[in-house]
Parts: C-alpha cells; sequence; structure tokens
C-alpha cells in the first residue's frame, strides 16, 4: 500500500515527508494503523549520525500506538481491532535471552539496525523510487501505517489513550525501569536523576514510587526542573556542580545510592562527575545514549574500586515488554503513574521538525506525532 513517512536522507539535515510504499505482511507479521507517536531524543540521533543505521532514507519513530488492520500467517497472538502499543525492543520469547529474563536483550534485537525484516531479512518499505527504508528498530512510527513483527506488538487495553499508549513503548519503561529494575531502588534511598526529559521524568516517578527518600533532579532548563519539581523531585538543581554540596549536606556526606543519568546526549567526559555524586557502593545508571563511535571516558579508576562503586549500563530499563508495557498503563489507569502530564504538545506528522526543534530548545517534556483521517 501507498503512505507516506517522515525520512532522513542524509546525517544533519531535516526530516523530509516522503510518499513510501509498504509491504503486506508476512508470516507473523501485522499490519498496524498508527494512532500516535512519541518523539524520543534517540530519533535524532538518527539525524545526527550518533545512531548510524546500515543506509539512508531511515523512516523514523521507534515510539508508537495503534490499532492492528492486517494479519499475517500464523499469527496467533493478535486480532484485527486490537489496540497495540510497538515495543522498540521486540521480545521472542524463545531466545537464550528472553528466557534467562533479559527479554530487553532479545536476540532479535541484533537486527534492529539493519532494516530488514526478521521474519525473511527483506525489506518491507520502499520510496516511490523503490530505494529500501531503513526503518528505526524495524519499526518506523513516524508514518501513518506500519508492518511489524509480532514480537515487536504488545496487545493492550482499549481505554487507554493512545498519546499516553505511545510513550510506554520506550520512553516510559525505560526512564521507570532505570530506577526499579537497573537501579534497584530502595525505600529510604537518595536518588539524583540526571536529566529529565520524557526518559528523566519517567526515572523520576520511578524513584518516588519505589519509595526514595530524597530525590534531586539536574537539569540545566528551568522550566524542566519546575516540572520536576510537580512530579515528585524533593530537590532541583541546575548542575551536578550546584548539586553537589547540598546533596553531601542532607546525605551527610554520603551522597546518593543511585544516580540514574537520562540525559539527551551521553559524552564520555562527564562520566565521572556523575559517579563523583555516587555513594560509596552506590550504583550509577547510564540510560542516556552517547555516539556509538566514542569509546573515551573519563572515569577514575582507583575510587571505582576503594569505593566500590557500580557503573551500570541499561536499555529498555531491564524491561519485559511483554509484561511491564501492561503493567505500566494498568498503574496510569489508577493514577499510580502519571504519563498524561509528561505530554507537553501534541504534533501532526509534517510538524516533526518543529517538534524536535522544540525537544533541543527544552520545551517539551515529551512531544508527541497525533495521527488523523487525513493522514489514513
Amino acid at each position: 500500500m501507498k503512505t507516506k513517512g517522515a525520512l532522513i536522507r542524509a546525517h544533519n539535515q531535516p526530516w523530509e515527508i516522503e510518499e513510501i510504499e509498504l509491504g503486506d505482511p508476512q508470516p507473523h507479521e501485522i499490519k498496524i494503523r498508527m494512532e500516535a507517536a512519541g518523539m524520543c531524543h534517540s530519533d535524532h540521533h538518527l539525524m545526527t549520525g550518533g545512531i548510524p543505521l546500515a543506509g539512508f532514507p531511515i523512516l523514523g519513530g521507534h515510539e508508537g500506538a495503534g490499532v492492528v488492520v492486517e494479519l499475517g500467517e500464523g499469527v496467533t497472538d493478535f486480532e484485527v481491532g486490537d489496540h497495540v502499543v510497538l515495543s522498540f525492543i521486540p521480545s521472542c520469547g524463545k531466545c537464550p535471552s528472553c528466557k534467562r529474563g533479559l527479554a530487553n536483550l532479545c536476540d532479535l534485537g541484533a537486527h534492529l539496525l539493519q532494516g530488514e525484516a526478521v521474519s525473511d531479512n527483506t525489506f518491507r518499505i520502499h520510496t516511490a523510487k523503490g530505494e529500501n527504508v531503513y526503518p528505526m528498530t524495524l519499526l518506523g512510527t513516524f508514518s501513518p501505517y506500519m508492518v511489524v513483527h509480532e514480537a515487536s506488538a504488545v496487545k493492550i487495553e482499549k481505554d487507554i489513550p493512545f498519546e499516553v499508549a505511545a510513550l510506554v513503548g520506550c520512553g516510559v519503561p525505560t526512564g521507570y525501569g532505570s530506577s526499579t529494575r537497573s537501579g534497584d531502588v530502595r525505600p529510604g534511598e537518595d536518588v539524583a536523576i540526571v536529566g529529565v526529559g520524557g526518559v528523566g521524568i519517567a526515572a523520576l516517578q520511578g524513584a518516588v514510587i519505589a519509595g526514595a527518600r530524597y530525590v534531586f533532579a539536574i537539569d540545566p532548563v528551568p522550566w524542566k526542573r519546575e516540572q520536576a519539581l510537580k512530579f515528585g523531585a524533593t530537590h532541583a538543581f541546575e548542575s551536578v556542580a550546584e548539586a553537589s554540596a547540598k546533596i553531601a549536606e542532607l546525605t551527610w556526606g554520603h551522597m546518593c545510592h543511585k544516580v540514574i543519568v537520562t540525559v539527551g546526549e551521553v559524552h564520555g567526559k562527564d562520566v565521572d562527575t556523575w559517579m563523583g555524586i555516587t555513594a560509596k557502593a552506590g550504583t550509577c545508571v547510564l540510560t542516556g545514549m552517547g555516539n556509538m563511535m566514542d569509546s573515551e571516558v573519563t572515569l577514575n579508576l582507583a575510587m571505582l574500586t576503594l569505593l566500590q562503586k557500580s557503573l551500570q549500563g541499561t536499555i529498555f530499563g531491564g524491561a519485559n515488554p511483554k509484561l511491564d508495557i501492561p503493567q505500566l498503563l494498568s498503574m496510569y489507569k489508577v493514577g499510580k503513574l502519571n504519563i498524561e502530564d509528561m505530554i507537553t504538545r501534541q504534533y501532526r506528522l509534517d510538524q516533526v521538525n518543529e517538534g524536535y526543534q522544540d525537544m533541543l530548545d527544552g520545551k517539551n517534556i515529551r512531544g508527541v506525532i497525533r495521527y488523523t483521517e487525513e493522514d489514513w
């Protein structure tokens, strides 16, 4: 079928809305009419080259929610009309990682940046000129329709607003899980959240729900610090340098048991700064993405050893998509998790460049693209 999508044709160039051709669902694939797509910072990394896909053009978007409209052969877990969230990491449930309880490291994830569908290693999307299109994490939610493997979709209840559901495909479980799973925040612990965009606000809520005593939000944007306080932070600071003395005062010099780093772009030179506000035997969780080509890190190895600190990487917040996505949405429904207020503004697909500029300017916690009948 013919539809449209937001494409990147070269690094550091704006998104362009182009006509694309979407193939039919193959065995174990489903076609989805998209309703909403979250605008995550990781898609901006596509533009800068921080996350390199195997080729161009690239179809952006890896957060989204929609309605199943067609089934491929062999699909048994979905029906036409089901509401679904797209999980940016598939979960097959069968590979060694999934069997070990590490569904966020599902072996199908090894194919996510190659552009070829995991079902048959062919391209499912082409431009009007016949070019292969490389969809972000084999999804491409910046299009009104998509065809994906069933392992990348999670069925949800039909009374969940689509714009809320979209954020649970990446940002919310990544942030929330960074605190509750990878960070294992315990009641009474002191926690710092470095960077309070969409993922950071979810991490902040995770720390609060887990029972943290002090939650220190650190972000250079004044408006974001104000929002962090509304979402439950006890203190907010412009920088780690500004926060350090107050953290030391309130924790009697012990510093933070857990430091969750959710900045939009990680630089290796900053790692030791974050470790500096991490307590003895504490954990610094590195959630934010750096450039994949960057391998230089500043870290005091003696202090890492002598103070027995941990530097913990995490993807998807350690989440199990099939379990955690419905669970987080159930918490939203009963008012335990505030996702709605994380959505600062909704955009049309042709406003994608404006949305990302708003993100870079610190105007959004999370922007969402909302599709309408005009798109379908």
